[in-house]
């Protein structure tokens, strides 16, 4: 073990490798994050993880960033080449190792452009557990890639003329063409060349329906927001432009009556604010299933979850299958319903639900509209601008590390006092308040502390400056540290980012100041009228 500049242990580190597919982009352009400081080497060869998953939540979803960042990452993906060794490809290896052995071949840039990623069949089986297919279903891949899904459901018994399949890569229609004539002796007219946005609709106008609908959409698709928000208006997705969004509402136009839908899909979906458009058409389908199979992708960070809805009349207290882990448990429709956004948290069980239920039915109020937020500093290079020891004209500035629960660390990290330079600063008054809450942003357990002393804060921490909640800061920090706040937001959100959007949903239950000037968590949970568990959960009578 070993510290870095910030006076951190760092346990382990990641490859430049492994940085580029985690974060989608090239070699070089890690390279180059690491030369201008946003990426910080906690030992020869290897970057921080702590730095990349600071760096990608703080900075690379900035415009100008991204725009560099693309021209940087030079495309070396040879379509003409790798169509060349198609053939040799599929003499050599037969099955879903056709798929494995030409997603191989895929340069990361363009997988990433495409949102390429092929689903294991070990998960497509299980999605299609439980389900009672007619040989005379209609069965649709809305991006077929090289043909897993549809080979299952022509194994699990829909006619081989029945099937249909699109992809916008040629050679993985082939792929999927080919392994259908090799398995069933089939030739699949039905499965083409074509963007499924595009086809859906003219498959729309035409009344074409179908009876299963299996696929796993392109995360994170490059797509002009133009076309987005086209796309989101012809199938009623609203504000939801995420591909995946524009995939399920495409999907759900042309799902026939008790038709099935299966989705294979990233986390946030479940949880994020931008999908609640779409998770409230989803809601008005009967869910079977939600499942959550890890990281099952290599490269990806973000974990595989399904969901597999039927399209018939639901209930409130529809049962819905959720399973975590290898555990399974039921969840009422309602539960979800009932969550703040219709937030899909299918790793909480049904006794959890209800204490959620709980928490917002007691008198409350948000954040939301209550506080003035903001970012901590982003000086752009860390390795140039900050030290470990106090120089002349240095100032202490403080990290979300130094944010505990007991209180705040002393000082270990210090900043010249010029922040013209840097690549992003909130508004000094923000920073110079004479009271704010400042908070830790990468993290899975909320830790807040009030500050009375103006500090500064780097951007592994954030802070806001509420207003009009009728309570002390101090007794605002004290309640949001409170055991009971910590796990509401583990079973909502089960994130490491401690997002603005995810704060502004917790319930403040402040008319417990009515009553008691001081915090004290057994007489907050009397008071909520819920108690805590021998496991460390809670629940209520």
């Amino acid at each position: 073990m070993q510290t870095n500049i910030f006076g951190e242990v760092e346990l382990s580190g990641i490859t430049i490798d492994q940085a580029a597919k985690v974060a989608n982009v090239s070699t070089a352009t890690i390279r180059n994050w690491i030369k201008t400081g946003y990426l910080t080497l906690c030992r020869q060869g290897l970057i921080s993880h702590e730095s990349l998953v600071d760096f990608m939540a703080n900075v690379a979803g900035k415009e100008k960033l991204n725009a560099r960042a693309n021209k940087l990452q030079k495309d070396e993906h040879d379509h003409e080449a790798v169509t060349n060794r198609l053939d040799l490809l599929m003499e050599k290896f037969s099955g879903e190792s056709i798929g494995e052995e030409y997603e191989k071949l895929l340069s990361n840039s363009y997988r990433n452009k495409e949102g390429i990623y092929y689903t294991p069949s070990w998960i497509i089986e299980d999605m299609f557990r439980n389900l009672q297919i007619d040989e005379g279903f209609i069965f649709l891949d809305p991006c077929c890639g090289s043909g897993n899904f549809v080979v299952e459901a022509i194994k699990r018994g829909v006619a081989p003329e029945n099937v249909y399949g699109f992809d916008v890569d040629e050679n993985a229609v082939s792929i999927t063409k080919q392994r259908i004539m090799k398995e069933f002796g089939v030739d699949a007219v039905n499965v083409k060349v074509g963007d499924f946005l595009n086809e859906a609709y003219l498959l729309k106008s035409k009344k074409v329906s179908f009876d299963m609908i299996f696929t796993n959409p392109p995360w994170g698709k490059k797509i002009d927001k133009a076309d987005k928000e086209k796309f989101a208006a012809l199938y009623a997705c609203g504000s939801s432009l995420d591909t995946t969004s524009l995939f399920f509402g495409a999907s759900l136009s042309l799902l026939s009556k008790d038709g099935y839908l299966g989705f294979l899909i990233q986390e946030a979906f479940f949880n994020i604010t931008t999908f609640e458009d779409i998770r409230r058409k989803v809601t008005a389908k009967k869910i079977l299933r939600l499942v959550d199979y890890g990281k099952a992708f290599k490269g990806l960070i973000t974990k595989a979850q399904a969901v597999i809805i039927k399209n018939t009349n639901v209930t409130a207290d529809d049962s819905i299958e959720c399973s975590v882990n290898g555990v399974a448990y039921s969840r009422s429709l309602e539960s979800f319903i009932k969550n703040p956004k219709r937030i899909f948290n299918f790793w909480s069980n049904e006794n959890d639900a209800h204490v959620i239920n709980k928490l917002y039915s007691v008198a409350h109020t948000t954040l939301s509209s209550n506080a003035n937020w903001a970012l901590g500093v982003v000086t752009g290079n860390n390795e140039k601008y900050c030290s470990d020891v106090c120089k002349e004209g240095y100032v202490p500035i403080y990290k979300g590390a130094d944010i505990t629960k007991g209180g705040l660390k002393e000082a270990g990290t210090f900043i010249l006092n010029d922040f013209s330079n840097f690549q992003q600063v909130a508004p000094i008054e923000m920073y110079k308040a004479k009271e704010k809450i400042i908070y830790r942003f990468i993290t899975s357990d909320l830790c807040f502390y009030y500050d009375t002393e103006q500090r500064w804060i780097l951007n592994s921490a954030n802070l806001f400056i509420p207003f009009g909640l009728n309570v002390s800061g101090k007794q605002l920090t004290d309640l949001l540290n409170s055991e009971v706040m910590n796990w509401l937001f583990k079973k909502l959100f089960a994130t490491h980012k401690v997002l603005r959007s995810d704060l502004e949903l917790l319930p403040l239950h402040l008319d417990y100041f009515l009553e008691y000037h001081d915090f004290l968590e057994s007489d907050f949970l009397n008071f909520l009228g819920i108690r805590k568990t021998e496991d460390g959960s809670f629940s209520y009578n």
